[in-house]
């Protein structure tokens, strides 16, 4: 465990104007790299997912652990104020107002390169400046475009988003990315810079594979549903016990293995033989696997499978992941208290990379609304009683 003072962005301070989850999820990578981000929010009941539903307080709980939350009316002088006060100390600003917002507000990248040179702008949107840029765009719209909902769901079935707001992710990993690079340079020539990442082009290069796929060999992919056409069998199949467990053998050896395994003589059907015979009998290797793998509780065939060398999961759903012995033994998840909804200690996942000198940081509770603020405000000189003043006039 590590307090922060040995990270790789320890003394490096994030000034995080997010909501929902891109913004968010952008900065919070970067606290857990122990950058100090400082999360500024509307005095009037700040990120709109605080207390919104259930899933809306469980997502702000996840991604902004590890930051302290300020209130500020940034439309007010004295929050404007504040602000830019902010912003002299700082070395990376994240937003991802809807387009147009930010520079309506005065704090747009070119309102601030001139006072703030050094400063890396970190904008998350919808789409890289262009014919979209203007559209209004949410996780599914980058999901749709992108191809990603085409190859997602079982084939005869309306098209389905991911199970996981993987759009608004990938923006905040490239973006994170690209941050530490402009940093980089910034140590370099002492200028900062724009940093725009995508909803739309972030999961289009998650689609990368299947572009090259569709235009070299003139063939659109569809619907998967958990299977992949360069490799049968590779599916989830319901075992005796009603679980589902996904068996995916990626090799010949695994193909035999499995068989051996499992006392099946599939490997010996002709048809079978070779991979290329196993795609091309892929809807029929399947529905024999189906019979036969309904003669295995799932506790079974996992450890069956996992002994022989066969890739093989459970089908865990998110209380299974929660207990995961995993997860436990290597200290994947960290204890929260939430912020928002029920107040109740919880597990959420940590930052999951290890890296060889350098611990990853002790994760802290995600920040009440404005929790931070008297304490931010007088570390820039403001006594209680301007805090008080400015709280009087709605600024903070």
């Amino acid at each position: 465990m590590s307090d922060g003072a040995d990270l790789p962005l320890s003394g490096i301070a994030v000034v995080e104007l997010g909501h929902i989850v891109a913004g968010p999820f952008c900065a919070l990578l970067l606290a857990d790299l122990g950058a100090d981000v400082i999360k500024v929010e509307h005095p009037d009941g700040g990120d709109a997912i605080r207390e919104s539903s259930p899933l809306g307080n469980s997502s702000f709980n996840y991604v902004n652990r590890n930051k302290r939350s300020v209130t500020l009316d940034l439309k007010s002088d004295a929050g404007a104020a504040v602000f830019g006060e902010l912003l002299a100390d700082a070395d990376v600003l994240v937003e991802n107002f809807a387009p147009g917002t930010a520079e309506r507000l005065g704090i747009g990248y070119d309102d601030l390169r001139e006072a703030h040179p050094s400063l890396v702008y970190c904008s998350i949107k919808g789409f890289n400046p262009g014919p979209y840029e203007r559209y209004p765009a949410l996780d599914p719209v980058a999901e749709a475009l992108s191809g990603l909902m085409s190859v997602t769901g079982h084939p005869g079935q309306p098209p389905v988003r991911s199970g996981t707001s993987i759009a608004d992710m990938a923006a905040s990993f490239y973006g994170a990315i690209a941050v530490l690079g402009a940093l980089r340079r910034r140590d370099a020539t002492g200028e900062g810079g724009k940093v725009t990442a995508p909803l739309f082009e972030s999961t289009v290069a998650l689609m990368g594979y299947w572009l090259s796929f569709a235009q070299a060999y003139d063939e659109t992919p569809g619907p998967l549903g958990a299977s992949h056409p360069n490799w049968a069998p590779y599916d989830v199949f319901r075992t005796d016990d009603d679980e589902w467990v996904f068996v995916g053998p990626s090799s010949q050896r695994q193909w035999v293995a499995m068989c051996e395994a499992l006392g099946l003589d599939l490997h010996r059907d002709e048809r079978f033989e070779t991979l290329v015979g196993r795609r091309e009998h892929a809807e029929a290797l399947t529905e024999l696997l189906r019979d036969a793998l309904r003669g295995f509780d799932a506790r079974t065939l996992v450890e069956t499978l996992r002994e022989a060398g066969v890739p093989v999961a459970p089908v865990n759903d998110a209380g299974d992941v929660a207990a995961d012995p995993h997860l436990a033994a290597t200290d994947a998840l960290a204890e929260v208290t939430t912020a928002e909804g029920r107040r109740r200690t919880v597990r959420v996942p940590r930052f999951p990379v290890r890296a060889s000198g350098f611990e990853r940081v002790d994760s802290a509770d995600p920040p009440r609304l404005g929790e931070h603020t008297d304490e931010v405000l007088a570390s820039l000189g403001y006594s209680s009683e301007e805090i008080e003043a400015m709280r009087d006039r709605g600024a903070v």
